[in-house]
């Protein structure tokens, strides 16, 4: 059985005697970019020197305002090796949400990029969040009023305006500097991550991540999954989401290479499995699986040397993920930023059943309950309820949130986890749904995964995804969202047709929309907007 090691390692720690044993091997790639162990120990050296040149020491907090690319990388790790707190930020996030992360981490410094203007204008974006930073200059610190710890915010690529630092005045400081004595390395209880969390009705929650919730995590998968220098992990995941981090964390511990992109894309993605063929796909959700399984490349690409593909969805499009992959095996997970990415995995001798209908067993060290969401007691067995955890990579709360950390926590230290479920004897997990996933229609609990789930049965449905829409009647009825599969033709009367007789009249979607796009959250379907936009179409509240 898979144990937590006693003496365990912060995470720089981890990464430098990774790095002594590998030193050529390569660590990460990201779309065409890649570095060697020893290149990537080396570069986040430079970047904990940058800043130190600028006055970061341990316990400041530095925001990355970037997608997946070398420098985010450079700058985690090299932030990890002198103690300061990184604070990944949602590339999808709007001037609202920026502002409040940077006020609310007290940021003293952010790097962002202008790599990718053509997608995200993050220079447009800082201003609109940032009043009065377009006539602040970064001679010495900046002073933006309503932001009083921020004092840099560091520029890569082309075009940096006179409020920001460009990456070779920063180069230029830090080497003019006296090369800083970097101290001891942080151990495993030392704040290493504040991830946000993206909330729909209330501004974005940090979970506060002390360097033991990566490191025991990618330990622990590692060895579930026998992870070794010899595999190679692909993962399109953002690196502001912690499924990013985690991965490439797994990969990190054990001398195994990582793949990821800045941005999902279908071609750069076959490239990639051609120049540096996985062992691991890990794309997770069915928005970024479907796609690639559709692609004219899929039938001549070698996947012979994968083993496992991990997934999360509908019973359904989990077995038709398995057969498009008959040499791996399927896997699903569960988890969240609070548990540093994952509380449970698939394990590759569960049955297809449990793999495609499960979402797994509790990794070691942890220990769950279902529990009635009112009361917080205990159901029987099999019974569904709130699924609450308890672990050795729990977050350690939300940051200036002490009323909400204590209200989301049993008294015994159980984490609510707002999510639905059921538990079997076996200590399978049955993922059920958010609870704010639950319709109540004319007094009955309705499921949206339920329905989902049952409409991707229909072969000409790529994707449905169902939210509660308000009901004068029933209080709120379901609405059904779907992309079609390629080719495939379908009406709303085809799938009210396939529905009714089939699922309790209750069920049945009383609005179907057909969509070609999705509006995503970092990696899911954001489904409060679908939910916003079809509202509006009706004239509902």
């Amino acid at each position: 059985m898979l144990e937590i090691t006693q003496n365990l390692p912060g995470y720089a720690e981890q990464l430098i005697k990774t790095a002594q044993q590998f030193p050529d091997r390569v660590a990460v790639v990201l779309d065409k970019d890649r570095s060697t162990y020893a290149e990537l120990v080396e570069a986040a050296k430079w970047r904990a020197r940058e800043l130190r040149a600028l006055g970061l020491s341990k316990g400041d907090k530095l925001a990355l305002l970037m997608p997946n690319c070398m420098e985010f990388v450079e700058f985690f790790i090299g932030a990890s090796f002198i103690g300061v707190v990184v604070v990944p930020i949602n590339t999808r996030f709007r001037a609202f949400e920026l502002a409040h992360i940077i006020r609310d981490s007290g940021a003293r410094c952010v790097v962002t990029t202008g790599a990718v203007d053509e997608h995200v204008n993050f220079k447009q974006l800082l201003n609109e969040a940032l009043p009065g930073l377009a006539d602040a200059s970064c001679d010495g610190r900046l002073a933006i009023e309503g932001f009083p710890a921020l004092e840099h915010i560091i520029h890569f690529h082309d075009g940096t305006p006179p409020c920001m630092i460009s990456s070779e005045a920063l180069r230029d400081r830090a080497g003019s500097a006296p090369k800083p004595d970097m101290g001891p390395l942080p151990g495993p209880q030392a704040l290493q991550l504040i991830m946000y969390t993206s909330g729909t009705t209330a501004a974005p929650k940090g979970c506060l991540l002390p360097n033991r919730c990566l490191v025991t995590t990618a330990q622990l998968t590692a060895g579930l999954f026998d992870v070794g220098p010899d595999d190679t992990w692909w993962c399109p995941l953002p690196m502001f989401h912690i499924g990013g981090l985690l991965f490439m964390t797994v990969c990190l511990a054990v001398g195994a290479r990582f793949v990821g992109m800045s941005h999902f894309d279908v071609d750069m993605a076959y490239a990639q499995f051609a120049e540096y063929p996985p062992t691991v796909l890990y794309p997770l959700f069915p928005t970024i699986l479907l796609p690639l399984m559709s692609a004219p490349e899929f039938k001549n690409t070698d996947f012979s040397r994968v083993r496992f593909v991990f997934n999360v969805g509908p019973e359904e499009i989990q077995r038709r993920i398995q057969a498009a992959f008959p040499d791996a095996l399927l896997l699903s997970a569960y988890g969240m930023s609070e548990t540093t990415g994952i509380v449970t995995f698939s394990h590759p001798t569960d049955t297809l059943e449990e793999r495609t209908t499960t979402v797994g067993h509790f990794l070691p060290g942890w220990s769950a309950r279902i529990v009635d969401p009112e009361t917080r007691q205990e159901v029987a067995p099999g019974e569904p309820g709130e699924i609450a955890v308890k672990g050795p990579s729990l977050f350690a709360g939300y940051l200036n949130q002490p009323e909400l950390t204590a209200e989301m926590h049993t008294e015994d230290g159980y984490f609510m986890t707002g999510d639905y479920g059921a538990m079997a004897e076996s200590g399978l997990l049955r993922f059920l749904g958010r609870l704010k996933d639950q319709m109540k229609v004319g007094g009955e609990n309705v499921s949206a995964l339920e329905v989902e789930s049952f409409l991707a049965q229909n072969d000409a449905v790529r994707l449905a995804q169902v939210v509660p829409i308000p009901d004068e009647r029933y209080g709120e009825v379901p609405a059904a969202f779907i992309e079609l599969a390629p080719g495939a033709t379908l009406t709303e009367e085809d799938v009210l047709s396939h529905c009714k007789g089939r699922i309790a009249s209750f069920k049945v979607p009383r609005h179907v929309r057909f969509v070609t796009e999705w509006p995503m959250s970092a990696t899911k379907v954001a489904k409060f907007r679908l939910r916003q936009k079809l509202c509006e179409e009706l004239g509902l509240g």
